[in-house]
């Protein structure tokens, strides 16, 4: 009887300590998957903050180059009225030739997107704020595609409204300081001319305008990625 008890006993210590391994080795399994878990987490962390950096830099550039652009528009905008009211006054001067320079000529841009481009390829989910997922592909694939065409329509209008005009009627054309006609009186009494000016300047508002969007869009951009990468 004593060594009926004794062996119930044993096998009784034995299916505990049995127990006791599965148990340890259970918890050292979750360990290991909390572990893995908070290096995933801590990686994806990591990568948002490096992406999300870059996407800043870019979003400065384009900023800075779009900000450098939208002042060359509003001054060729300007000049343009001060062109068409300076020959409705019948004033045929020198100056118009820089004046001209200033207007017949269209704005440049394309963005830097490097980061965005890499962030598509890994997923904008590795964005963990949802709006501001939202906010960027608002901003590259709506925003710059409007500014891409209204800029374009600038360009397409220098290529092929003033080139034709440019070649025919002007003997001296340097785009960035002097455009000189053959004849400065003769060339401004043409209607199709002043025409011409005002069409191009309507044209060019579309730009400015897609212009300051672009820019009050980045700074908001900016802003929150700033809040991100505290």
């Amino acid at each position: 009887m004593r060594q009926k008890l004794l062996q119930q006993n044993r096998v009784t210590q034995y299916l505990a300590y049995a127990i006791g391994e599965i148990f340890l080795v259970v918890i050292g399994i979750l360990i290991a998957l909390q572990v893995n878990t908070w290096n995933e987490s801590r990686k994806s962390r990591n990568f948002e903050q490096e992406i999300l950096s870059l996407i800043d830099q870019n979003l400065s550039r384009d900023s800075s180059v779009i900000a450098a652009e939208l002042q060359k528009a509003l001054i060729a905008n300007a000049t343009t009225d001060s062109i068409l009211d300076q020959v409705e006054k019948g004033i045929f001067e020198e100056n118009l030739y820089v004046w001209m320079a200033k207007v017949i000529r269209f704005e440049r841009f394309k963005s830097q997107s490097s980061g965005f481009e890499v962030l598509k390829s890994k997923g904008i989910d590795a964005i963990s704020d949802k709006d501001l997922q939202i906010d960027l592909i608002n901003y590259y694939d709506e925003v710059l595609f409007r500014l891409s065409q209204a800029i374009l329509d600038v360009e397409n209008s220098f290529n092929s409204d003033w080139i034709p005009v440019v070649k025919s009627e002007f003997y001296d054309f340097d785009y960035e300081d002097r455009l000189e006609p053959r004849n400065l009186e003769d060339f401004f009494k043409n209607p199709s001319h002043i025409v011409l000016f005002k069409m191009f300047q309507d044209n060019r508002e579309g730009s400015i305008s897609r212009m300051e969007i672009a820019l009050a869009e980045i700074s908001a951009l900016r802003a929150s990625i700033k809040n991100q990468l505290k």
